[in-house]
Formats: structure tokens, C-alpha cells, sequence
């Protein structure tokens, strides 16, 4: 069934809402750490059928209100659409009046790469149009994060309060986005007051993907409040326009609490939406509307059925990585201009969500990256474990490249070619392990010296957009979201056929910041049925490498144990077997260590003679006590 009003009919079949939508339904967590019941045996699917899973949690950003759940607004909501508008409009000061004004994106992990992202694009398209560019970025550890994982440094409020106060110096209007999909991040939340102690300077803006009574309640290390705090004092401040939450719920993450996936998807979404309806009526000097929303949100959905109708193919090459990361070996994505980032972004965000090697799955970006990238991040990335250019490929991965690696190459038609078929055929000597994800207009072709080298090509075929400049943006955007989705679905899927994926958990997450730290102890509670104090007592015998636990330990701030795990590997496997075997930590260790797979040997514990069944069931989420 197509839902959606006549007036906006849907480009996409969208699920039918799903069990997450029901008032009960893991009441205790937010919906962004929800098990999505879409995906509940992802972990015994085939390639074709993770493909399926995850189009249909992707689905689930575009769906509509069902009138009779309406528990959670969502992305057309008559609600969200009318906050957009408002914001729009406050944007729309900036880009009359640019002089000492700054629209400023700011996240961490994965939010603050996709607000590098946003923020380049959109400079780009303003210089395009010979205009000041005024959008910037900030990134939770600075510029380095954007092409190495280091979580663990969006858990300081004043760390996001100092970083904002450094770029606006001196500016006196800046539109402030901060971005947290599960309303939580301290770096963000710290920003997030600042502004709002400074109305006359900040127009704050909140976007995640929770309702404020789902925000993230823990007091803040060395801070004196919590995030819900921060987003309810904003929710006060909405009714007089002096700050904005964007909030729709897009529905549970494929992988348990995977923000990088929809969350991610979902943030590009909502703001290149808002901020190209902006650029689209200053520049035209009409009035925002409603409707011209709705058809920016419709390319992104369009985006989702060209994408996905390549399933077969994304399946195979799937199945290829999965193939790759099983014999120990490594999947590179190398990819032309933007495409190049969003790989990148992919490969980094392997590190904290499968405890994977930053060497397992790893981007690269080909030819000029001035126009992302100053001096000073080129000399941060020039250590060989977090090089991503054209020459960091050739010089260091190329000479070692086996026959068991597997690579992908990202390119649009108006990319060089001749620069990407000799590339190629210096890979092709190595592996024929090697797959392209071409991106074209109608009306353009491979060229057929390109077309042969590969044995698979993910070919997709874009319409061409009669509109004016942003025309180009909207094609831009919808290619880069469509790389994004295919990445993602290939990352995630090679690492359940890995065996890292329980259900649809990631059971060695690296405790690398609070918020992976208290779901690694829900991950414990959800599998055991053990209460949160024996599995957090559990968690901390693992990371201190202690059989009996030290009850200074348990007093220690979660910032002291968060720097010890995250040097450690396979922390929450660990534990959970200690807890389902009533084994030391050495055993489970040797258990792990002894095992191809991680999901196999704790599907066996999890079945071992004399185990209830019961404990995985989804209520033994609820029991927090």
C-alpha cells in the first residue's frame, strides 16, 4: 500500500509501522538503542536477505504518520516541516546579511563528519553562485576525527563549549546546529546552553532523531546538567523562535543503536533539505513553503528506490567483503571527490561499531582534496594507520594487496576515467577482487575500456534535473546519500557474515565513550537477564582484567574506565560469556580466542544445557534494576 496524502503521494513503499511504534515496546530505552524488529534475526540472514532488512529500515525515515498510533511525529509530519520552515527563515538572515554572520554544524563521531560534509557542500554552492561562503563545521577531537575514530571525546560539554567559542569569535549572528542523534552527546549539549546563554549572539538548533523525554538523562561528567535538561530549556525557548528541536523519529537503528546508518542518513536528509530550501529562496526571492520542502524530501526518497532497485548487485559485492573480512583480509573503498569522504566515513566507523581493526574496511579519497582539506589535517593524517589519500593508496596498500583483498571503486561519469582506469589496472594486477559503484546521468555511458576491467559494476542511473544551479546539489546529494546506504549496507552485512552481530546487536562495540559504555551493560542485561549491577560489575571485572572486583573500582568515574576499554579487545563478548557460562575471564577469553566466529561461540553459551531460553527475549531489555 502507498501511503502518504494525494497531494504527496510516496515514491516509496514504506513499512507497515512496526512493533517499536507500540507504547510498550522496550519502554526503557530511547528509541535510537530500540531493537528494530525488522532485524530481529539478522544475524542468520543470507546476503540477499540483509540487503532486504536493511532497505526496509531505511524505508522507515520516509514513513508517515500513522493516525492510528501517532506516538512519534516524523520527517513530513505537519509539525516537523513547520519547525524546518522556521529555520529556513533564520538561515535566510544569515545568507542576506553573510557580513560577520556563521551557520555553524557541529557533532561528534558521525554527526560531526557529516557536518564537515554539509558544510563544504554548501560553501561550495555559494561560491558557485560568487557569494561568501559562511557555513562551518565542528568535529568532537577537531579535524582529525574526520579520518580516525576517537569517540570518547564527545563526552565533554566544555571541550563543545570552548571549540564553539573559538570560531564564532567576533561574529554577531551565527545559526547554531547541533547534532546528536540520540539526544546525548555532552560535547553538543554543552554547546547547546552556551547558545542559549547567549540569545542575543545564537539561534540554537537541536536535531536528533528521539522525543525530548527520551533524551539522554545522566549527569554530564564535570558539568552540571544533563542532556534532557539542555533540550527541554530549548523546548520552552521554541515557543518564542529563540531556539528549534528537529526531532522526528525515523525508528530504531538496523544494528542496535547504529546511528552512523539511519540516524546518519536521516541528519544529511533533514539538513541539506532545509539549507537548500534557503539557498533556493533567497536566491529566487519567494516565500518558504510547506511544499517546497516536501519535493527536496522526495529526491532523497526517489534516491532510496533507484538505490535499492541494484539490490541483487549490492548483495554479491556484500558478500564478497563478507568473504574478504572471514579470511582475515581487508575491503578498500576508493572513492573520487565526495564519494572519497563518504568512504572514508564508512571505514572509521567500523572501528567503534564492530570493534573492528582500523585496517579491516578503509576509504580513500582520489585526486585533489584541497577543497575539503587544509595543511594542517594533511599532516595529521600522514600517520600510515590514518593516510587517506590517492598516494597513502599507492604507496602503502597497493605494494601489499593480496588476492583475498576486496576493492571497491566510487566514481560519478564526469569523474577523470582515464585517472580511474589506470588506477584500476595497477589494482587489477593485485586482486581480481574488484568491484565499481558508477554513478551516471541519463544519456551518459562506461566507457567500454573502463566497463571490461571489472567483473561487477553497481551501475546507477540518475534522471536528469531541470532546475537551475542547486539542480546540480540535489544530483550531488542523492548520489552521495545512495553511496552512503550502499556502504553502509556492505559494511554492516560483511561483519555479520563475520560473525559480530547477535540478533541485531553488535556484540564487540568498543567501549570507546558513556554512551557505548552504558549499552554495552543494556547488551549484557538483554542477553543474561542478569540485573545492571552484576553486569556492570561484570564489565569492569573484563576491563580491569580482575576475577574479584575491587569495590574502588566501583566508584571511579565511567571517563576512568572508558580509557582503559577502549584499548581492549573484545570487552563485551567477554563479559558476556563470563555471565552465561558463570566462567573466569580467562576462560571466556580462551573460548573467544579458539572460535572463528564470535556470534557462534556465544549462540552455543547462549544454548548450553540447563540456559533459559527466556533471557533474550526483548522484555529483558526493560529490567534496569
Amino acid at each position: 500500500m502507498m501511503r502518504g496524502t494525494k497531494k504527496y503521494r510516496h515514491v516509496i513503499e514504506t513499512p507497515d509501522p512496526g512493533r517499536w511504534e507500540l507504547a510498550g515496546y522496550e519502554a526503557a530505552l530511547p528509541i535510537s538503542e530500540k531493537s528494530n524488529p525488522i532485524t530481529r534475526e539478522l544475524d542468520q540472514a543470507d546476503p540477499a536477505q540483509i540487503v532486504q532488512l536493511l532497505k526496509e529500515c531505511d524505508a522507515e525515515i520516509f514513513q508517515e504518520e500513522e493516525e492510528a498510533l501517532l506516538n512519534y511525529k516524523r520527517l513530513y509530519s505537519k509539525s516537523v516541516l513547520k519547525t524546518m520552515t522556521d529555520v529556513v527563515s533564520k538561515v535566510q538572515e544569515v545568507l542576506k546579511d553573510p557580513d560577520n554572520s556563521l551557520i555553524v554544524l557541529s557533532g561528534g563521531g558521525t554527526s560531526g563528519r557529516l557536518a564537515f560534509l554539509i558544510a563544504i557542500s554548501f560553501n561550495k554552492l555559494l561560491k558557485g553562485l560568487g557569494q561568501q561562503p559562511c557555513y562551518t563545521y565542528i568535529i568532537a577531537g577537531g579535524s582529525r576525527s574526520l579520518v580516525m575514530s576517537q569517540e570518547g571525546l564527545e563526552d565533554s560539554a566544555l571541550l563543545g563549549i570552548e571549540e564553539l567559542r573559538k570560531v564564532c569569535d567576533g561574529k554577531k549572528k551565527v545559526v547554531f546546529v547541533g547534532i546528536s542523534c540520540g539526544l546525548s552527546a555532552p560535547f553538543v549539549a554543552g554547546q547547546l546552553d552556551f547558545c542559549m546563554n547567549n540569545l542575543d549572539i545564537f539561534l540554537p538548533v537541536l536535531v536528533g532523531f528521539n522525543p525530548v523525554s527520551m533524551a539522554r538523562n545522566d549527569k554530564i561528567e564535570g558539568w552540571h546538567s544533563t542532556f534532557r535538561q539542555v533540550a527541554e530549556r530549548m523546548q520552552k525557548l521554541q515557543e518564542s523562535h529563540k531556539a528549534f528541536i528537529l526531532n522526528p523519529a525515523v525508528g530504531p537503528e538496523g544494528i542496535c543503536g547504529s546511528s552512523r546508518m539511519k540516524g546518519g542518513s536521516a541528519t544529511k536528509i533533514l539538513l541539506e533539505t532545509l539549507l537548500l530550501a534557503a539557498h533556493k529562496t533567497v536566491s529566487r526571492e519567494i516565500e518558504i513553503s510547506e511544499k517546497c520542502l516536501v519535493e527536496i524530501l522526495r529526491t532523497y526518497e526517489r534516491a532510496h528506490k533507484v538505490t535499492y532497485a541494484q539490490s541483487r548487485k549490492i548483495a554479491a559485492l556484500l558478500k564478497q567483503a563478507g568473504t574478504s573480512l572471514q579470511k582475515k583480509a581487508c575491503v578498500y573503498m576508493v572513492g573520487w571527490h565526495t564519494l572519497g569522504l563518504i568512504a572514508i566515513m564508512d571505514g572509521v566507523e567500523c572501528v567503534p561499531t564492530f570493534g573492528a581493526d582500523s585496517k579491516d574496511v578503509r576509504g580513500f579519497l582520489i585526486g585533489d582534496h584541497s577543497e575539503f582539506f587544509n595543511k594542517e589535517t594533511d599532516l595529521l593524517a600522514q600517520s600510515p594507520r590514518f593516510a587517506f589519500s590517492q598516494e597513502a593508496f599507492v604507496k602503502t596498500i597497493l605494494p601489499s594487496l593480496t588476492e583475498l583483498d576486496t576493492v571497491l571503486f566510487l566514481f560519478t561519469l564526469d569523474d577523470d576515467l582515464a585517472e580511474v582506469e589506470e588506477l584500476v589496472i595497477q589494482v587489477k594486477e593485485k586482486t581480481s577482487n574488484i568491484q565499481a559503484l558508477s554513478h551516471a546521468t541519463v544519456g551518459q555511458y562506461l566507457p567500454a575500456s573502463l566497463k571490461k576491467l571489472f567483473p561487477a559494476i553497481i551501475s546507477i542511473m540518475w534522471p536528469i534535473l531541470f532546475l537551475e544551479y542547486e539542480g546540480n546539489f540535489i544530483q550531488k546529494f542523492q548520489r552521495e546519500l545512495s553511496t552512503k546506504w550502499i556502504l553502509n549496507t556492505v559494511s554492516t552485512g560483511a561483519h555479520v557474515l563475520k560473525g559480530k552481530i547477535l540478533r541485531n546487536y553488535t556484540v564487540d562495540l568498543r567501549i570507546s565513550n558513556a554512551k557505548l559504555f552504558w549499552r554495552a551493560v543494556a547488551i549484557l542485561q538483554r542477553f543474561t537477564g542478569h540485573t545492571q549491577a552484576r553486569c556492570l560489575d561484570s564489565l569492569l571485572q573484563v576491563i580491569y582484567d580482575s576475577e574479584v572486583l575491587l569495590d574502588d573500582l566501583r566508584g571511579k568515574e565511567i571517563s576512568t574506565h572508558i580509557v582503559v576499554a577502549t584499548e581492549k579487545n573484545k570487552v563485551v563478548p567477554t563479559a558476556l560469556l563470563c555471565l552465561l557460562r558463570n566462567c573466569s575471564v580467562q576462560e571466556a577469553r580462551m573460548r573467544l580466542d579458539t572460535s572463528h566466529s564470535i556470534r557462534a561461540v556465544i549462540e552455543a553459551s547462549l544454548n548450553a544445557p540447563g540456559r533459559k531460553r527466556g533471557a533474550d527475549k526483548s522484555d529483558a531489555a526493560n529490567r534496569t534494576t
